[in-house]
């Protein structure tokens, strides 16, 4: 199982910690460092950064949002930033929520969630194969566009630069068992949210039968600390916040994925309570024994008996959000 330092998104503004802690990172050996985009900064400039400091690890979005771009947009700065990189890009998309889509990207949410993500990827594919003029009739994409609103002047176009690679590795963030599913026939990886190594069941017959080569790639909060129960606070704040305000009290894919885990009566006891403005309430309604087996929290010894948990199942790259370089050198020691 290989590491990666995810680095998220930003908040109010950059963070001094993320190019030390990608350069400490790859040191140590780190296969992987990924970054987040949600309605601030974006994915894949910090990684740019991030390239010219570093040499040798890999750069990954985790995950670019796919209403953010057209495809053809995402497979150029993908191409960009593998050339300006020497080949290391793993380009990670995700779909969204309502709530996001809408209401920051101002586009409709696709009712059918996974056409548009397959429509999409084609898309991708076609641009980073560069064997022709990219072509789609697509439901959500289509290129040249032949919207009603359309001149009926596009013509297809291949992209002028030659991408570096044609297979770019491209993963999908998928939470229910049909999108797991897709994103397995579909993609070269996938980026799991919530992953708990005893029951990987939660995602869908799918994961029992991954093809070889397959990238699984968990996000997991990691800290190296003496008290358990201090040390999950800021997953319980992550948790909080997705669980309770990422998504529409009708229709949270975080929520449903948490209920399906076994937490249904937490999961809307955090909704109800965060949409309230009680956001304090809401962190503190997460059960401790769901934070725990996402993450990767308490002394060195504890750490490394639940890290043999992560080895043993599906995962191929264990992406740590670590906030220090301690942590970050425990986590390497570890899994040496």
């Amino acid at each position: 199982m290989r590491l990666g330092l995810a680095l998220g998104y930003w908040g109010r503004g950059p963070s001094p910690d993320h190019v030390p802690l990608a350069r400490e990172a790859e040191r140590l050996g780190y296969h992987s460092v990924w970054t987040a985009e949600s309605w601030g900064s974006d994915a894949f400039t910090p990684l740019t950064w991030i390239a010219a400091r570093t040499s040798t690890i890999r750069l990954g979005t985790a995950v670019a949002q796919m209403a953010a771009r057209s495809p053809t947009t995402t497979a150029m700065h993908a191409l960009t930033l593998d050339h300006l990189s020497g080949g290391r890009v793993l380009l990670g998309l995700g779909l969204s929520g309502p709530q996001v889509v809408e209401g920051w990207y101002g586009r409709p949410f696709p009712r059918s969630p996974l056409t548009a993500t397959r429509e999409y990827v084609d898309v991708v594919r076609q641009v980073l194969r560069r064997e022709g003029p990219v072509v789609s009739e697509g439901r959500f994409h289509s290129h040249p566009y032949r919207g009603p609103d359309a001149t009926g002047l596009g013509r297809p176009l291949k992209p002028i630069t030659h991408p570096l690679r044609a297979g770019l590795p491209v993963l999908l963030g998928a939470e229910g068992p049909k999108n797991v599913a897709q994103t397995v026939r579909i993609a070269d990886g996938w980026l799991p949210l919530y992953w708990a190594p005893s029951r990987p069941e939660v995602y869908g017959p799918a994961v029992a039968d991954l093809p070889a080569g397959f990238l699984v790639a968990p996000m997991a909060q990691v800290r190296v600390c003496d008290d358990v129960t201090e040390g999950l606070l800021p997953v319980k704040a992550m948790l909080g916040f997705y669980i309770g305000g990422m998504g529409h009290a009708a229709r949270n894919f975080h929520a449903d994925l948490m209920a399906r885990m076994g937490y249904e009566g937490a999961a809307r006891r955090i909704q109800e309570l965060f949409l309230s403005g009680r956001r304090e309430e809401a962190v503190l309604a997460v059960p401790d024994a769901f934070a725990d087996e996402i993450s990767l929290v308490g002394p060195r010894e504890r750490i490394a008996e639940r890290l043999e948990l992560w080895r043993k199942g599906p995962v191929t790259d264990l992406l740590a959000v670590a906030p220090d370089p301690h942590t970050l050198r425990v986590l390497a020691e570890l899994n040496s």
